[in-house]
Parts: C-alpha cells; structure tokens; sequence
C-alpha cells in the first residue's frame, strides 16, 4: 500500500500545520482549526491535513466545520485510510455503516505494529489472549491438529497456541503486523487478508481463534460465514468482543471501535448452527485509564 501523506509537501504549509499541532497541544482548539486551514490553503490536496482539521474542528465544538473537513479528506481518499468516514457517523453527520473501511484497519495496524506488544501489554494491560487460552483449556481439550488465529496481529494469540497446535496458521489484514509476527516465529504460516472478504481453501481447522479482532469489524456475521468453511465438524470457535452495554446489535464507540451485545453474540451463534459452550464476561484491556468490558466466548461446531 501506498504510505499515505502524511507531510504536505509544502514546506510553509507544514510549517502552519507545525504551529497549529502546538495550539492544539496546548488547548488553543479554535485557534489550531484556523491555523490549519491557512495551511490548507497552501495544500488543498491534502487529504490527511483535512482530516486533522475536522479533529481540530471537533475539538472545538464546530460540528459543522469538522464535518465539513472530514468529507473533503473523504474526498480527496476515496479509500478512507485515515478514517474519515467513521468520524462522520460518530457525530450523526453520515449514516451508521456496519463496518469500517478496510483500508483505515490496514493503515491503522501498519502504523501501530512496531509499538503494538509494549503499547498493548504494558501501558493497556490486555487480557484477551490469557483469558481465551483460559477459556479453551476449560473445556478439557489441550491438543488441536490445525488452529487458525484470525486478525493474529503480532502473535500474541499465537504464542499461547502454539504448545497446543500442531499446524498453526495466521491471518491479518496488516502487512506489517504480519511482519512482527514472522519474528516471534510460532506460525506455520502467515497470510495477509481482509477478514471482511475472506476466501479459505485450506485444510479444516479444529481450532479457530478471533483475539481482539472483532471490535474492528462492526457487523459479524460474513465473518462467522467464513469461519463456518474454516471449522471442522466438532472443532471450536474461540474469540472475544468488546461487551455493548446499551440496546441494540453493535455500535461505533468514541474509539472507533465496535461493541458488540450478548443478545447479538448469542444470534449469530445459533444462525452460524455452533453450541455455546461457555460466555464470560471479563476486562479485557485499559482505555484512557478506564476498564473495557468484554466477553469471551468459546463455541462448538456440531459434529
């Protein structure tokens, strides 16, 4: 993929967004928009300045002009890596979409991978890969001839799963996620796809594993499609979701995440024909000091 523009490439205009970064930094959130369109101006291709102006907009409180921004970033990147398109439906600006565009995942964990373990473990104290490989060890089975982790990210699934698998295989949508966990050694193989549009033709796993993964899909239910033609009769379904608290199915959070609700866990389940073998709720990682709710969910494909 493309690196997305992060610079203007106009040195006066990089300049002002500079200087816009300090007013923003220091609370001057009005002042910061200003600044940065002044910039724009120098550079009105700049697909991620505009996206930063919305930010700075919203910060503000200027709905309006941060609306206005985030649909010229959309504009100008069709594909939406910077996210744009999520940052309208949170503000009621653009209609709730079931998913977030896959390239805003993809840039998002690419960027994210280098500090992803230490960022992930040490500053948000995630859980999930001890509390699923918890949650699969209680049902009594510790051998697997074929696990897949899907959205493997670093490996930090992987590295629990592979004293249990005998072929272990991973898949991310980020290239340079799949990279980090290349180094950590543990898959049998690596594979870069979009779990949205997934396409298996491998050989049937008794094990497939989701670990954090869901919150960035939004709408579940191709993916349990998918998982369907990946799982052999009888194999297990492990993986985790952030806990909806409110009504309804799922919903875009603040993070730009998606919360998922048990009513919704549960349906998927039963439509997918897999029996539930265990559901529990339990803090999965830290948020801006704040715990995240989750559950952890370990299914059953029918013999």
């Amino acid at each position: 993929m493309t690196p997305l523009q992060l610079s203007s490439n106009d040195l006066l205009a990089d300049r002002r967004a500079d200087y816009a970064e300090m007013l923003f930094a220091s609370g001057e959130h009005a002042a910061a928009a200003e600044l940065m369109l002044g910039a724009l101006e120098l550079a009105p291709n700049w697909a991620m300045g505009w996206f930063r102006a919305g930010e700075m907009h919203e910060a503000a409180g200027q709905a309006q002009a941060a609306a206005a921004a985030w649909r010229m970033s959309l504009k100008l990147e069709p594909a939406d890596r910077p996210g744009a398109a999520l940052k309208l439906q949170l503000i009621g600006a653009a209609p709730a979409a079931d998913s977030p565009p896959s390239a805003f995942v993809e840039m998002l964990f690419d960027q994210y991978a280098e500090k992803f373990d230490h960022a992930l473990v040490e500053t948000l104290h995630y859980r999930v890969p001890e509390l699923l490989t918890a949650a699969i060890a209680a049902t009594g089975r510790n051998a697997f001839a074929h696990a897949v982790d899907l959205g493997c990210g670093t490996g930090l699934m992987g590295v629990k799963l592979r004293p249990v698998a005998r072929l272990l295989d991973g898949y991310d949508i980020s290239a340079e996620m799949l990279s980090k966990a290349r180094d950590k050694g543990v898959y049998d193989s690596l594979v870069k796809a979009d779990l949205q549009e997934l396409e298996f033709a491998g050989e049937a796993a008794d094990l497939v594993t989701a670990a954090d993964v869901f919150m960035y899909l939004g709408a579940l239910d191709r993916v349990f499609a998918s998982v369907m033609k990946i799982l052999a009769p009888g194999g297990l379904f492990a993986f985790s979701v952030e806990r909806l608290a409110g009504e309804g199915v799922f919903e875009l959070q603040d993070s730009r995440r998606y919360a998922h609700s048990e009513a919704y866990v549960h349906g998927l389940i039963a439509a997918a024909g897999l029996r539930l073998v265990s559901l529990e709720r339990a803090v999965i990682r830290q948020d801006r000091r704040e715990p995240v709710e989750g559950l952890i969910v370990v299914t059953e494909r029918r013999a």
